[in-house]
Parts: structure tokens; sequence; C-alpha cells
């Protein structure tokens, strides 16, 4: 063990399971983790000396980059604490990572199989080419996270070049003809992995992602050695200390889908029973020369302990004060054919947003994911309704979600928002962006 413990900072502005994990991983190898967020972290420039606030000799990046609509601000705040001090996963191997299209050409590059891909930044230039990719294909966006932004589409049909402010670009459907759809992911520390989980699409949907409700089965034995020579690989040709590596089998070999640096531990640990944090503690407490017992390791790695870490610091208390918006808001509706702008009427009562079905069809929501039952005040039982991804702007906020689609022509607003956007906001039944007057401002919002 060396003469003090080194001291990891984990680079995590989100109260994270992972990045619990990871903290106190640190702490049971017998160092100080140090969880740089916005309550303590800081960095000084004075008479030309640079100091990071707290003290780190290594910082673990899990800024998670794709979940916020201005990752440039994360990126760039990463790229400065790398300035000064060893990181692991740095800011510009995250970056080409996150772009799920740079990763692909990157990927494709160094002769690593991908699925075909077409980004264009014209809508003209991307639909004349779509037929290649067959009658059904995959469309996503460039940036995107626990599936979220990812269909699977009618290729007959035009596609839109963005999905509100986001670049998509088209990719080839690699499937074989299982009686269940499935890939496999890949967790690498450094140059090792460290589990493989097979994923299984659940019940009515084809994305496999676990945050999505996809079933975990262990695959680090019995994984074929193509598949884990590629996952290797793609890791270290992306530049990734630690990496989650996606994979699907086509029928002439593996095709890696993604390469996720900031891959949840959950359904890891789940499938195989091995944590991936106490191997990124070891990788950054190593980076400068600390010690680790290696039987340490692995004995911590057959927990996953997410509790609140020691060196968590006491948030400061601030207001929580949530946006407003009104009884009837207009918004930004976005499918994967187009947008367009709509007044939504605010429903406080309803779990679900919901659209009208010309609505959907002309910006081109869809495909349909699953029925879901609704019920109403005229219908006990509830009706069955196909149910869509929308991504829905309000204001300089975009939500994605999975809305029902029903015929509101009787109605006198096509969307419907529901809590699952709702519970983002303060409704004020007062403002209406249709400039009529409301009566009564303490009705129930129902429809």
């Amino acid at each position: 063990m060396s003469q003090a413990p080194v001291r990891v900072g984990v680079l995590s502005l989100h109260n994270s399971k992972e990045t619990k994990a990871i903290c106190n991983a640190v702490e049971d190898l017998g160092h100080q983790p140090v969880w740089l967020r916005e309550e303590n972290a800081a960095i000084s420039v004075q008479d030309g000396v640079v100091d990071i606030e707290p003290p780190v000799d290594v910082i673990a990046n899990r800024l998670l980059v794709s979940n916020t609509d201005q990752p440039a601000e994360l990126l760039g705040l990463a790229a400065t604490f790398e300035r000064i001090r060893p990181m692991l996963n740095e800011p510009n191997a995250v970056l080409a990572s996150i772009h799920k299209f740079a990763s692909a050409a990157t990927l494709a590059d160094w002769n690593i199989r991908v699925p075909d891909a077409l980004l264009a930044l014209s809508n003209d230039r991307l639909n004349e080419d779509r037929e290649r990719f067959g009658d059904v294909g995959v469309y996503k966006t460039a940036i995107g996270t626990h599936g979220g932004g990812t269909w699977k589409v009618d290729l007959t049909e035009r596609v839109n070049p963005k999905v509100g402010n986001r670049q998509a670009f088209l990719q080839r459907l690699i499937d074989r003809d299982d009686a269940k759809h499935r890939d496999l992911r890949v967790y690498i520390v450094g140059d090792e992995i460290v589990g493989s989980m097979y994923r299984y699409a659940p019940e009515g949907d084809w994305r496999t992602n676990v945050a999505l409700g996809g079933a975990v089965e262990d695959a680090t034995d019995d994984m074929p050695t193509e598949a884990a020579d590629t996952a290797l690989y793609a890791a270290d040709v992306m530049g990734l200390d630690y990496a989650g590596v996606d994979l699907v089998e086509g029928y002439d070999g593996w095709y890696v889908l993604e390469v996720n640096p900031t891959a949840g531990f959950k359904g890891l640990f789940a499938a195989t029973g091995t944590s991936p944090a106490p191997h990124i503690a070891r990788l950054a407490i190593e980076t400068v020369d600390g010690a680790v017992d290696d039987e340490e390791v692995e004995r911590i790695s057959r927990r996953l302990d997410d509790s609140r870490p020691s060196c968590a610091p006491k948030p400061k208390p601030r207001p929580t004060e949530q946006p407003v918006i009104g009884y009837i808001e207009e918004v930004v509706v976005t499918g994967t054919s187009g947008s367009t702008q709509s007044l939504a009427k605010s429903d406080t009562g309803a779990t679900r947003t919901s659209i009208d079905t010309s609505l959907a069809a002309e910006i081109g929501a869809g495909p349909i994911k699953s029925m879901t039952r609704v019920k109403s005040g005229s219908v006990k039982r509830g009706k069955a309704r196909p149910v869509v991804d929308l991504v829905i702007g309000i204001g300089g906020n975009q939500h994605t979600v999975t809305a029902s689609v029903e015929d509101r022509g009787h109605m006198e607003y096509p969307l419907l928002l529901g809590r699952d956007i709702l519970e983002h906001y303060r409704v004020d039944v007062r403002k209406r962006a249709d400039g009529e007057e409301t009566e009564d401002p303490g009705a129930v919002l129902e429809e």
C-alpha cells in the first residue's frame, strides 16, 4: 500500500447509483474518495498556479453528458479538470462515444463491423437513399440514452433528419430469426472484461435496455470469442478506460451497436453477480501508482454497494420551484417524419400524454410500441389504444414520452399533456396560449 491514500475524484453532478458505488469501492480499497459535484467543486487560477478544490490525485469521469440539453458545457467542464489531473474516460473519447454516428464512423474506420447507417443534414438526402435499408430500419437520435430516441420504423414512409433539436440518422436493422430479440452487453475496464450479459427485449418492444424492462442473462463464461475480442477492440479504438459495449449477432458475425462510456451497473450485477465499481476504482488508483490488493477487488466486486458514500457533500438548501405550464400551452411535437406546433391541454388527471390520430399521422408518430388500456369517466373498463414515442418541446425543454393515440377530432385540442410531462411543472389553469379566458380558475384539469 502506498504511504498516503490516493485521492480519487469522481466527477458526477448526478446522484447516480454508479457514482455512489465507485466512491464506496475506493474507500473499501483503503483510499480516499472525493465526489466532485456542484456543492463542492471549484478550479482556481491564481498567479499562474491552478488548483482543484477539493484536492484530488486522479479523476474518474462519470458526467452523464447524453442526458443534458447542453453537452458542450459538461464536456468543457470535464476538459478543464482533465488538463489538470489524470482522468479516466477523457472528454474527447466520451464525445466521440456518446454521438452514436461518430462512434459508428470511428469503429468502421478501424475495420470493426457496424450496421450500415446514413446521417444526412437535409430531408431530401436522407430520404432519397432510405430504401437501401429495406422496408424496416432503425431510426436514432445521434445522442440518446436508456433506449430513448431509438425507433424501429417503416421505411416506406419518409423520416426527418432531426428529432426536435437533435440530429437523427438511419441504420440497418440487424436481427436474426430468433424467438426473442437479444443483444450482448460487454463491460470493459482497462483491457479486461469484467462481465457480460445477454439482454432480451420486453414483451411488446424490440429494445433490450434494462431501463425499459429488458431481461438479462449471464454471458461471461459462454460468450463467443469473436464477440469478446470485438468488444475489447472497440473500447480501445474509442479510447475509453471503462465502457459498456453493445453488440448484436447477425448471420455473418457480430456487429457493434454502441460503446457507452456511462453504462449502468444494475443490469450487469443482476446477471453476473459482479460490480464494475471496484475495478474502476482500482484502475484510477493504479493510474497514479497507488497500490491495490487484487483479492480485495474481487471480494468487493461480489456486492453492489450503491448506498450514500461517506464523501457525499451535504447539499445546500435551495429553492426547488418548478417552471410554470399553462392550462392551454403551445408546444412543438415531433415524430419520425417531421415537427409541428400545436396547442395542448394540460390534464393532471391523465397518467399518459395522448395525441390525435390525424396529428400523429402528420408528424409520423410511431411505430406503435404496444397497446395500452386507458380508462375514462364514460367507459369504466377502458379502451385499448396504441402507444407511440413522441418528443414534445415546451419552452426550452424537451420530453420524450410514450403517448397513446386516439381520435380527438371531436375535442378542441389535438394534444393532451398527462402527468408524464406535467410532473416537471406547476400548472397554472389561468394561463392559456389560445388567448381565451378560463372561467373557473379552480376547475379540475380533466377531460
